[in-house]
C-alpha cells in the first residue's frame, strides 16, 4: 500500500456505554493508531446524536492530544456555519500553540444537525452561503494579514493552522480548487460526487501558500477481522445501529426487524450511504482499501473503522496497518 492510510474517529458511544467511556476509547484508538503509523485521526462536528461525541471538536482534539505524543489531528470537520471564524481561529491557534505541527482544521458547510438543533446554536441558516468568504476569513486570522481590520486572533495569529475543505458536492471541490486547499471527499457517508468532484478539483486546482499540487483525502469505511464471517456479522450489527440512529424516529426495532427493513427499498439510502466499505480479513480489506485508493484517485486515504466495539476497532486498525505493510 502506497497511499498514506489516516483515521476518521466518530467517537461512537455504544448502546451501553456512557459518554465518557465514548471520549475514552477515541483516546484509545488515537494512541494504536499512533503507535501502528497511521498519519492522523479526524473528529467530525455532529450535534443533538446521542450516539456521537465529538460535538465539541477542538475540546476532544485537546484531551486526545494531550494523552498522544506526535500523530496529528485534526477536525474533519468543523462545521463552520455553526460559528464564527475568529472563535474557531482562536480555538485551533491555542491547539496549535499547545501542540506545535500536529493540529489539523478541516471544515464543512453542512450544519452537521436538525434544523431545531440549528436554532439552538443561535445561528442563522442563511449562514452557509457565506462560507467561501468565512473560510478565507478564518485563513487570514490563522495567518499574518487579518482581512478584518484591527482584529487578531490571539492564539491563532502565524499558526498558519492547514487549512482542508471538506465536501460531498462539486461545490466543495471547486472552492478547495479555487483556494488552492486540500480536499476530503465523505465518500465513507456521502459517495455519489466522489469521483466528478475530485475530477473537477485536479482540473481546476489554483495553486496558493499553503499547497502547490492538489492533495485529495477519500472517506472510506473498513471493518477487519479475523475471519470473513465475523467481519460480516460485525458489519450487519453497524448496519442495523445507522438505521436506527437515522430512520429510528423514536422507534425501536429488534434485530429482526432492523433486517427486514435493510433488504425493503426503505433500506437502500443507508445500504448506499456505505457503498464504499472494506469488509472481510485484513487482507480482504487491504486488497479493498488499495482498489479504492485508485478509484477514488486519492493521494491519502482517511479509514472510519465501523466495527461496533472498541476492543473490535482497535483490533480492526491493527490487521489493516499490518496487511498494508504500516507495521511489522
Amino acid at each position: 500500500m502506497t497511499l498514506p492510510l489516516s483515521v476518521l474517529d466518530l467517537a461512537t458511544v455504544g448502546k451501553e456505554e456512557s459518554v465518557g467511556d465514548g471520549l475514552r476509547a477515541s483516546v484509545a484508538l488515537a494512541q494504536r493508531a499512533e503507535q501502528l503509523g497511521y498519519q492522523r485521526v479526524w473528529y467530525a462536528e455532529h450535534h443533538n446524536m446521542s450516539a456521537i461525541a465529538s460535538s465539541a471538536t477542538s475540546v476532544l482534539i485537546a484531551h486526545v492530544a494531550a494523552n498522544t505524543e506526535s500523530i496529528r489531528l485534526g477536525s474533519g470537520g468543523v462545521m463552520l456555519p455553526n460559528h464564527s471564524p475568529l472563535v474557531i481561529a482562536e480555538q485551533f491557534g491555542t491547539l496549535a500553540e499547545l501542540h506545535p505541527g500536529r493540529i489539523d482544521l478541516g471544515l464543512g458547510r453542512a450544519p452537521g444537525t436538525d434544523q431545531n438543533t440549528l436554532r439552538a446554536l443561535r445561528r442563522d441558516p442563511s449562514a452557509a452561503e457565506y462560507f467561501p468568504q468565512d473560510v478565507q476569513e478564518l485563513q487570514g486570522y490563522l495567518g499574518e494579514r487579518s482581512l478584518v481590520p484591527g482584529v487578531k486572533a490571539t492564539p491563532g495569529k502565524g499558526t498558519n493552522v492547514p487549512l482542508y475543505i471538506l465536501g460531498s458536492s462539486l461545490f466543495g471541490a471547486k472552492l478547495a480548487a479555487a483556494l488552492g486547499l486540500p480536499y476530503g471527499f465523505a465518500s465513507h457517508f456521502a459517495p455519489d460526487a466522489l469521483q466528478q468532484a475530485v475530477a473537477a478539483y485536479r482540473a481546476e486546482f489554483q495553486p496558493s501558500e499553503q499547497l502547490t499540487e492538489p492533495y485529495v483525502i477519500a472517506g472510506v469505511n473498513v471493518i477487519a477481522a479475523d475471519t470473513t464471517e465475523e467481519a460480516e456479522q460485525d458489519n450487519q450489527v453497524v448496519k442495523r445501529q445507522r438505521l436506527r440512529l437515522l430512520a429510528g424516529r423514536g422507534r425501536t426495532f429488534t434485530d429482526a426487524e432492523a433486517d427486514v427493513v435493510l433488504d425493503s427499498p426503505q433500506g437502500k439510502p443507508i445500504m448506499d450511504m456505505v457503498r464504499y466499505s472494506g469488509v472481510g480479513t485484513a487482507d480482504q480489506a487491504a486488497e479493498y482499501v488499495e482498489w479504492f485508493g485508485k478509484h477514488a484517485d486519492a493521494d491519502e486515504l482517511i479509514v472510519a473503522h465501523q466495527s461496533p466495539t472498541l476492543e473490535k476497532r482497535l483490533h480492526s486498525a491493527e490487521l489493516l496497518a499490518k496487511a498494508t505493510g504500516m507495521t511489522a
